[in-house]
């Protein structure tokens, strides 16, 4: 076809289609990394928070030392968040190595072992956070129908620390569910009906 005399071939036309593709795959990329940083990182932080939290208060002529031992729902906590930020490095290296090798195959087998190794971490981190707030909040209000008093009012230190432990976790099963979602994303790509027509794949 000619537009003011000028002579285009269908063939010359430019195509954006396939540069689009990998801009928001490079992007997603991006973002996968961030959040496991973020995932990694915090999730150290909320362990060695909550881990570390002691405090030692006299009660007439005995020492008694809170400790995160004491609540179970701190345990799962704390074993819950440094499984996260172990998972999540190791997700950091894949990711690393894939932006630098560039387009690695992505077979739907990795996919989904991604996919379900997310979905796990992302359920394991909601579940720690859900289970601790709910000791926290009978730990800072106490449950007068049961005679239970509240602890903070005499291990006021040992709260705090473990608040922001707990808002450290909470970040981290949020980033963990966003995740999760990128990896669903990510997996569910593969089955679309444009798979194998020239849109890059990557780890």
């Amino acid at each position: 076809m000619s537009y003011l005399g000028v002579g285009i071939s269908p063939g010359n036309v430019p195509v954006s289609h396939g540069m689009n593709v990998k801009v928001v795959n490079r992007r997603v990329r991006m973002a996968e990394l961030v959040l496991r940083c973020v995932i990694c990182g915090l999730g150290v932080l909320a362990a060695v928070l909550v881990g570390t939290d002691s405090q030692v208060r006299e009660i007439f002529s005995i020492r008694k030392e809170a400790r995160y031992t004491d609540m179970k729902a701190l345990v799962f906590l704390v074993i819950a968040n440094g499984i996260a930020a172990a998972y999540s490095l190791m997700q950091m290296l894949r990711c690393v190595v894939s932006m630098i090798r560039g387009h690695v195959l992505f077979s739907k087998p990795l996919a989904w072992a991604i996919f379900s190794g997310d979905q796990v971490m992302a359920y394991v981190t909601v579940a720690a956070v859900a289970a601790t707030a709910q000791s926290a909040v009978i730990s800072k209000l106490g449950q007068p129908e049961l005679q239970w008093m509240s602890i903070c009012n005499m291990y006021g230190k040992y709260c705090n620390q473990i608040g922001k432990g707990i808002a450290s976790a909470l970040l981290v099963s949020l980033s963990m569910v966003a995740i999760s979602c990128m990896s669903a994303f990510s997996l569910f790509r593969l089955y679309g009906g444009n798979k194998g027509k020239g849109s890059p794949r990557w780890w």
